[in-house]
């Protein structure tokens, strides 16, 4: 083929939809993964990843030095628009029931280009999150050890680097890393090798654990309320609740990851609507409880910022309280951090299909476990590494900008996909089209716009990264690409340049 055509052909592809009969076709065969998830475990594994680190650990500081007492506002906001996003996400997930949640949907509605951006995007949410939820377990872990008295080395138990908001820059700590942080991920990663049926098993205990806590922390702490505390309610103004709703958006993600297991569920088109929807609304309402009580207990300004919840009852002397809500905060970020790298290899499964990245490594699933073992132990080390050197901030403010972002993009797609493919089935459809999806679009723009213009960088940088692998590898390895090329020899292109089903 001349280079001008081959050029044309590159751009094509780039552009080109993936039909989604080839997207259920690829689940069959020695690829395929277990089916074994109802909907009570779809659920779990959503309460699982969404209740953790960010209700234990991030309301401290985003009631600190953001929202106030406001910060149940923020909770509000942000879980309108993962409440928004959740239903397109329904929509899709009973649509398209395949591993990869909003890389498929994308690659099904948008194109290979924005799939990749999409996919590359979620490999940050996930694996970014996945450290940032291993930071919050050891903050707890080390307090929980330290009440029996059992303590750790100050060097091996934070990162090398951190932001000093004093001083307005990053500092040396004289740490040389956060061991714990590292060692529960590696633990985590051989459950996960071992298989789907006993991950699940798993996060179903941590789930029952942690919400009890979780309900635990409500009605004990209720009865310590100082109403006075809530004045001023709104010290930061609405600009403060935006941010914090910004911030304290991590304390929601989770509920998407639910989507990733589509492929590994029994009746997708029911229940897999049925555990986001249901995890998401359970969550909100705890979340907004919480936060009437955390910043009830405590001035505002006096929470603290790495376990908030545990030092709010301990201020009060309720030390036997404290120990409870250590435990079940360690288990319950033991759940977070199980879903999130359960759902990563996932995605990079998804990818690795269509060629995108090596499939022989990402793609590879283990004949005895049915998991994608390779991908897992790869991630598992990786998210192991990052937890162990980089600081929680820096992880959070960076997990956040990413998710927003396939929170909008999966928004968009539903529209898209209504229009290009109306004639599919649609167990479960989102309501008040095409309202929902762009007031889901445009409540989690306005969120992203409220993080700082450092986030957006990170984002860019990590994008053009991505950018760079695509074009040097992905577009090449293309399966798709390479049918296109087939059916063009062959006349079989659709008029718009797609493959056709």
């Amino acid at each position: 083929m001349p280079d001008g055509g081959r050029a044309m052909q590159r751009r094509k592809q780039m552009f080109a939809v993936k039909p989604v009969e080839v997207l259920l076709a690829e689940m069959a065969g020695e690829h395929g993964l277990r089916r074994v998830l109802g909907p009570v475990t779809l659920t779990a594994l959503g309460v699982g990843a969404i209740i953790g680190a960010g209700i234990f650990v991030l309301t401290g500081l985003a009631a600190n030095r953001y929202a106030g007492p406001g910060l149940v506002l923020s909770f509000v906001v942000a879980g309108v628009g993962c409440a928004l996003a959740a239903l397109c996400y329904a929509e899709f997930a009973s649509m398209v029931p395949v591993a990869g949640s909003a890389y498929a949907y994308a690659y099904a509605t948008l194109g290979e280009l924005l799939a990749w951006i999409i996919g590359w995007d979620l490999v940050l949410e996930y694996a970014v999150a996945s450290s940032t939820v291993a930071h919050g377990w050891a903050h707890y872990f080390v307090a929980l050890m330290g009440l029996f008295g059992v303590h750790f080395p100050p060097a091996l138990i934070a990162s090398p680097f951190d932001y000093d908001p004093a001083a307005g820059a990053w500092v040396a700590t004289g740490a040389w890393l956060n061991l714990p942080a590292g060692l529960v991920v590696l633990a985590v990663t051989v459950i996960l090798v071992i298989g789907i049926r006993e991950s699940a098993r798993f996060n179903a205990a941590m789930v029952i654990l942690k919400v009890a806590v979780v309900l635990f922390v409500i009605v004990v702490g209720a009865g310590y309320v100082d109403t006075a505390n809530w004045r001023p309610f709104l010290p930061y103004g609405i600009s403060g609740v935006l941010k914090g709703s910004a911030y304290i958006f991590f304390a929601y993600i989770g509920f998407d990851s639910v989507s990733t297991h589509a492929e590994e569920a029994r009746n997708p088109q029911r229940d897999v609507p049925i555990g986001i929807i249901t995890s998401l609304l359970l969550c909100t309402v705890l979340y907004i409880l919480v936060a009437f009580v955390l910043t009830g207990m405590v001035p505002y300004r006096e929470i603290d910022i790495h376990a908030p919840v545990a030092r709010a009852f301990a201020a009060r002397g309720l030390d036997a309280a404290a120990l409870v809500i250590s435990i079940g905060a360690v288990a319950g970020i033991t759940s977070v951090l199980l879903v999130l790298l359960l759902s990563q290899a996932r995605v990079l499964l998804a990818m690795a299909r269509d060629g995108l990245i090596p499939a022989s490594f990402f793609g590879a699933v283990h004949p005895r476990f049915r998991t994608p073992h390779k991908a897992t132990m790869l991630t598992g080390a990786v998210v192991a590494l990052l937890a162990a050197v980089f600081p929680l901030k820096l992880l959070a403010d960076l997990v956040n900008i990413g998710t927003l972002m396939a929170f909008v993009i999966v928004c968009f797609a539903v529209i898209v996909m209504r229009r290009s493919n109306p004639e599919l089935p649609r167990p479960f459809r989102t309501p008040f089209m095409p309202w929902v999806p762009l007031a889901g679009a445009a409540v989690n723009v306005a969120m992203m716009l409220s993080l700082g213009w450092e986030n957006w960088t990170r984002l860019a940088v990590w994008l053009l990264i991505g950018l760079g692998i695509y074009l040097g590898y992905g577009r090449r390895h293309s399966r798709l690409g390479r049918a296109l090329l087939e059916e063009e020899a062959r006349g079989g292109l659709s008029p718009a340049g797609h493959l056709r089903p």
